[in-house]
């Protein structure tokens, strides 16, 4: 039947049999690396059936990275035999997606980047203290499963100081001002008993169907192992940070004065952006988009018909206490609020929606305090709760109102929940796609997703749209300020002085950002790249279909692969927009 329909379509019965070779190559090669990565992953496997609990934790040491380096460039080299010309369109795509995974793989294999295992307002740690909150628990054999994962990670702990170490031998470290901000979550891991910790969460309230006497056996089996292995690990973990770490950290802020560092920003500016561009250019976007967002803010200051400077409307946005909520409740309940209006709008601007709900949680107390304002954490199909919108309920004097709608828009809906849920529901596609996220395609989707804010009219007042434009000016700031201090030399002062004159962003707020830019080379950079790349398509097929132009179609159709690196998603509208021109 293929070959029968492909004789219609004008293609030779030689092509379709190339064509189906390839497909079987790529599709043996696809099975083959997940099964390396499920034994890479603990806790991983296929995504259509339950997920199993680890019983370990992953493994990170000098040996291990070296095996999966010399693993992905068998995969690549195997990729490379396939003749990519003669498979189908969608197997192009295929093709394409596997060899942007493997070399980013290899890219940051090259860089060694593990010897750095912390971020500005995160760490490596952070994701152990939290596991068991994401895990299903039934029956005692789920709680003995967790209690072996607890038991397995000081030797994680171990293996990533080990990384660490070598970093700090080679001069790969992160900046002291960075650790100086993380330290707390390192401290907060201290505890003096079980029940202190969050990782003994599961045993506080125990399933039903584990007995009681079972349940006593298994707290009791907890508190022994977290407080005689795996609490000491932390508190030997913290004392590395303090004693060794901190020490070494640099002072400098620049990636480029890492080693190799100008080769190593000068791939991150291309990775984090999926586009062939320098820091210098970059850099003068980012002036330019400056300019152009204040010359809005100014119209709207008029709109609000303040009698002042620009720098004393920032300041009254900053402090009049009609902006801020009285309570975290009250913040939780207006982000809520604001994300119903937006669920109520969303088939005007999407044919599909995803079957998966989110909700709106508290940013975790451990954490809060060196943290964003929000964030989207995303769950699995199977998972016993939907995705998470988090807001930051700490220091309510930082986090202003007006900024809740571009925030709501940008880390729940239409940004990244529906885009994620949107790619875990993705039918026919190899398993690996349903977790790819290029930065510039996710971050760009979210900060399109603010904009959007103004076609359902959620924007209501002159001061949300001042909100709406600090939060576009922010993310511009960030191409000038992520390659100027990581490319040009700025001081963190200098950063935050420029953030400061631009934006209504809170002082908290700023710090913690620029701190995060500092301790993340050139991650900042994918947020505006991405939304400028998505109007620039859209404003294309809005010129090229005119009348045709259906909005709800093009988000589709931007949304309808996953995650894809800009380079295939100007290639994907494209012929998506030669479609609609044929159609009618």
């Amino acid at each position: 039947m293929k070959l029968l329909l492909a004789l219609a379509l004008g293609l030779s019965a030689t092509a379709v049999q190339a064509a189906d070779k390839g497909h079987d190559a790529l599709s043996r090669l696809f099975a083959e690396e997940r099964q390396v990565y499920y034994a890479e992953n603990p806790g991983s496997g296929p995504m259509d059936q339950p997920q199993p609990m680890a019983d370990e934790m992953p493994h990170e040491s000098l040996a291990d990275f070296a095996r999966r380096e010399l693993q992905d460039k068998a995969f690549l080299d195997a990729l490379h035999k396939i003749d990519r010309a003669k498979l189908t369109e969608e197997d192009q795509l295929n093709y394409d997606m596997f060899a942007y995974m493997i070399e980013t793989r290899l890219l940051f294999a090259k860089y060694r980047t593990w010897r750095i295992p912390l971020m500005g307002d995160t760490a490596f740690h952070a994701y152990s203290l939290g596991m068991g909150n994401r895990l299903r628990f039934r029956t005692a054999d789920d709680y003995e499963t967790y209690i072996r994962r607890m038991q397995d990670i000081p030797r994680w702990l171990e293996e990533n100081v080990a990384a660490a170490r070598i970093g700090i031998k080679e001069g790969f470290v992160v900046p002291a001002i960075v650790i100086k901000g993380v330290m707390p979550s390192f401290d907060a891991a201290v505890v003096g008993t079980a029940e202190e910790s969050t990782l003994y969460a599961p045993f506080r309230t125990m399933s039903d169907e584990v007995s009681e006497a079972d349940q006593a056996a298994l707290r009791a089996k907890a508190k022994k192992l977290l407080e005689g292995k795996v609490l000491p690990a932390y508190k030997a973990l913290a004392d590395f940070m303090h004693t060794e770490y901190l020490p070494a950290a640099r002072q400098d802020l620049a990636a480029v004065n890492l080693p190799d560092g100008k080769e190593f920003y000068d791939a991150m500016v291309r990775y984090y952006t999926t586009l062939d561009i320098t820091a210098d250019e970059v850099h003068a976007l980012g002036v330019k988009e400056v300019a152009r967002i204040r010359a809005e803010m100014d119209a709207v200051m008029k709109d609000a018909k303040f009698d002042g400077t620009f720098k004393e409307f920032q300041n009254f946005l900053r402090t009049d206490p009609q902006f801020y909520a009285k309570s975290p409740q009250e913040l939780l309940m207006y982000a809520s609020w604001l994300a119903k209006r937006i669920d109520h709008k969303l088939p005007s601007l999407f044919g599909k929606l995803p079957r998966q709900p989110y909700g709106v949680v508290p940013v975790p107390d451990a954490i809060a305090k060196n943290y964003t304002t929000g964030r989207y954490s995303g769950a699995t199909l199977d998972s016993p709760t939907g995705g998470e919108y988090w807001v930051n309920t700490y220091a309510l004097d930082q986090r202003p109102l007006y900024e809740l709608p571009s925030l709501t828009l940008h880390e729940a809906v239409p940004g990244h929940h529906l885009q994620n849920a949107l790619g875990l529901e993705l039918e026919n596609v190899p398993e690996f796609r349903l977790e790819l996220y290029p930065h510039a395609f996710g971050e760009g989707w979210g900060l399109y997703s603010e904009k959007l804010g103004l076609e359902i009219g959620l924007y209501t007042t002159p001061y949300e749209q001042m909100g709406r434009l600090s939060y576009e000016m922010w993310r511009a700031c960030r191409l000038v300020i992520d390659t100027g201090i990581h490319s040009k030399g700025w001081s963190r002062e200098q950063a935050i002085q420029f953030m400061t004159e631009n934006t209504a962003l809170s002082p908290l707020n700023i710090s913690a950002e620029i701190d995060r830019y500092i301790a993340w080379p050139g991650q900042a950079l994918a947020y505006k790249m991405g939304e400028l790349k998505i109007l620039e398509l859209r404003a294309r097929a809005e010129k090229e279909l005119g009348q045709k132009f259906d909005i709800r179609a093009f988000h589709d159709r931007v949304l309808s692969a996953g995650g894809v690196p800009l380079t295939i998603l100007d290639a994907r509208i494209d012929s998506w927009i030669k479609v609609q021109k044929a159609m009618n």
